[in-house]
């Protein structure tokens, strides 16, 4: 095994440094205070490619390995979790939209959400459907050469404030296989929007609910065939675990980097607070918990970029373990910067705001156990 990264992806990693030091960190606690959606910004990231990051290179993507995309959300984090969070849900939207969809479907808005000029909700989630999404309930009726959709859709990131939605609806009977994706105008006739949530973290990215009222979608906006929506979205949400877990990652190797200057800098009862052994042992095993949680990460994007048959096991595994391990980092900053930790003043309070719902979305870290233990008491289950 080979733990070092090529050249090319040591210069997509300082691209993304570059872009989290100088667009994202010096505005971050600013965009979470004032709850801004920075869309600027974000059409920056899209002239550096960073809105299609794994959409195929035949559709204008760059065409990456999820590993490579895992190693600049990692880095973009770093300088705001939240914004960096909404980029990867924007990202699966533009790869579902380029690989499922029609070729009208990619002419009419693959080139704006490529470059940031168009951004993309993605629309699964409803309030008695969360972890259990198979039953969902916003229907999606067919009407000669359309649909008509009506539903409602709960915890929408970016909604109210993008162009286009990619939703999960139900067209035919109950369970995973009646499910169908579609892509849709953000404010086509019928779509109304609920209030801002007002939230825990993640401040800078609205997050609303959708509702549908006899929505026309034409039937050309059919993503894959009928019946395969839900496929669509595992396939999206393998993807998803892996980039929500880079996030926790850059976040708290942030947290862990501002600790380890803040415990060389401040001094108590005549010494550093870096002498002091208790507090050595806790950098010691925040810095050798990111390690192996960054390396179980790297390990899931590789066996889902190789199409291994336990690949949604690993990306189970690497998420559970990698948001779990980012938010007891960045709490454990916070700890060692005591007070100080606990004021806005210093950026250890959003840090953990803005990771702690990395445990819940994309699955929550139970329903991640759950997958994992149905692979490892499967009858005939081998070696992981």
């Amino acid at each position: 095994m080979d733990f070092e990264l090529s050249d090319e992806q040591r210069a997509f990693v300082e691209l993304a440094d570059d872009f989290a030091r100088n667009e994202l960190e010096p505005h971050a606690a600013d965009w979470d205070r004032e709850h801004h959606f920075p869309v600027e910004v974000l059409q920056k990231a899209g002239g550096l490619g960073f809105c299609g990051l794994y959409t195929p290179e035949a559709a204008g993507g760059l065409g990456l390995s999820r590993l490579d995309a895992s190693l600049i959300f990692e880095r973009l984090s770093m300088g705001c979790t939240s914004t960096t969070a909404f980029l990867t849900i924007h990202n699966m939207v533009t790869w579902m939209v380029a690989s499922f969809g029609a070729q009208d479907c990619w002419e009419r808005w693959g080139e704006g959400l490529l470059g940031g000029r168009l951004l993309g909700s993605y629309c699964l989630t409803e309030a008695n459907a969360g972890s259990d999404a198979a039953a969902l309930k916003t229907v999606a009726r067919r009407v000669n050469d359309h649909y008509e959709l009506t539903g409602s859709k709960m915890f929408i990131s970016g909604a109210g404030s993008t162009q286009v939605l990619v939703v999960m609806a139900r067209t035919g009977g109950e369970g995973a296989g009646g499910i169908s994706a579609f892509a849709l105008d953000a404010d086509s006739p019928g779509i109304s929007y609920g209030r801002p949530e007002d939230k825990m973290g993640w401040n800078s990215q609205p997050t609303r609910t959708v509702t549908f009222e006899g929505v026309k979608v034409p039937a050309g906006q059919l993503l894959g065939r009928e019946g395969e929506g839900f496929k669509i979205a595992m396939k999206g949400l393998d993807g998803g675990r892996i980039n929500i877990a880079s996030c926790s990652l850059g976040t708290a190797q942030q947290a862990l980097n501002q600790a380890r200057q803040y415990l060389q800098e401040r001094s108590q009862f005549g010494r550093k607070l870096a002498e002091f052994q208790a507090l050595q042992f806790t950098l010691a095993d925040m810095a050798t918990e990111l390690v192996a949680a960054r390396q179980l990460v790297r390990l899931a994007a590789c066996r889902l970029d190789a199409g291994h048959p336990d690949a949604t096991t690993y990306c189970a595994m690497a998420k559970r373990f990698a948001t779990d391990v980012g938010f007891k980092v960045c709490d454990q900053a916070l700890q060692l910067y005591g007070g100080y930790g606990y004021i806005r003043e210093y950026p250890l309070e959003r840090y953990l705001r803005d990771t702690r719902v990395h445990r819940i979305l994309e699955g929550t870290n139970e329903i991640m156990k759950l997958l994992i233990a149905r692979r490892v008491l499967a009858e005939g289950s081998g070696e992981l």
